[in-house]
């Protein structure tokens, strides 16, 4: 395999998932000077550093391309172990890493990909990530395949278009009543609280930049980090934000929530980009993803 044993392979992507060489040893059942053994014979092998000996330890640039290499090898033989003993077999199960974001496993994605959590052929390793920011976890092999918004394919992937999630700027009636927001006043949104997943969260950012007074006094921003939180704190009237469809259109018809700009929405459009390798387990998945995005998400563009 270009000159690199699979073992020593599998022993970089142990450590570089488990921290430490005492954890790696650990799941290797190996000790840990050979573990360390094995690490230096990769790099002797590689000519290069593949490991910050820091706490945890991290992949250098060039480990990252071997991590890579690691596990398109341990997908390539899940694959080849579930061909020669079936779906389910305990040696087939493989561990799948996959980039999502918050708002697509809290709405469509986890119910996508649940049938083959069940058959018993995967165990999914979900980093949570913002749609903008998933093709950093692809280019760095730390995973297969990612939910993203970005369309331009990361080199060694291939990308297909999944669907729009569509945003809508939402609050409690009490919430709109207490700050005296009309309908359709977008400039009002500027100067009461709002709810941000993160420090990086734009959606609500978009909404009102270009219509806010700029003699304004700083907004007050409350952060909420996992979107079924966010999404109860707008029910709990911390202040307005944006919410998936999916998230609070049973609560626009009971009136739980209203819609401060009736009509206007914020949409982003998603992609699954996947490494291009031949693989059943990862077309399985991507099927799987591609069925769930259909049912779930809008056409780009659509009325």
């Amino acid at each position: 395999m270009s000159g690199f044993q699979y073992d020593h392979l599998q022993t970089l992507l142990a450590l570089a998932e488990e921290g430490t060489f005492d954890a790696a040893a650990r799941r290797l059942s190996l000790t840990q000077s050979a573990v360390s053994q094995r690490i230096k014979t990769l790099e002797q092998s590689a000519g290069r550093i593949l490991v910050q000996r820091s706490n945890p330890v991290l992949p250098t640039d060039a480990g990252a391309v071997l991590l890579r290499l690691a596990r398109q090898a341990s997908l390539l033989d899940a694959d080849a172990r579930s061909a020669l003993h079936g779906r389910g077999a305990e040696d087939s199960v493989f561990p799948m890493a996959l980039a999502v974001n918050a708002d697509s496993l809290a709405t469509w994605f986890l119910e996508a990909v649940a049938p083959l959590a069940r058959s018993g052929d995967v165990v999914f390793d979900i980093h949570r990530e913002d749609q903008e920011h998933t093709t950093s976890l692809l280019r760095s092999g730390t995973v297969m395949a990612a939910v993203t918004s970005t369309a331009d394919a990361v080199q060694g992937c291939s990308v297909e278009p999944l669907g729009a999630m569509r945003y809508r700027a939402v609050c409690t009636p009490g919430f709109q009543s207490d700050h005296a927001i009309a309908s359709g006043d977008l400039a009002a949104l500027a100067r009461v609280p709002r709810i941000d997943f993160d420090r990086r969260d734009d959606l609500q950012a978009t909404i009102v930049r270009g219509v806010a007074d700029s003699g304004a006094t700083q907004q007050a921003r409350h952060f909420i980090p996992t979107s079924s939180d966010f999404a109860q704190a707008v029910l709990l009237g911390f202040g307005w934000g944006m919410l998936p469809e999916q998230q609070c259109s049973v609560e626009l018809e009971t009136g739980r929530l209203v819609e401060i700009a009736p009509g206007q929405y914020t949409e982003v459009r998603l992609f699954w980009q996947r490494w291009n390798l031949a693989s059943p387990l990862l077309d399985a998945v991507t099927d799987a993803v591609r069925a769930g995005a259909r049912d779930s998400l809008r056409e780009f563009g659509a009325a």
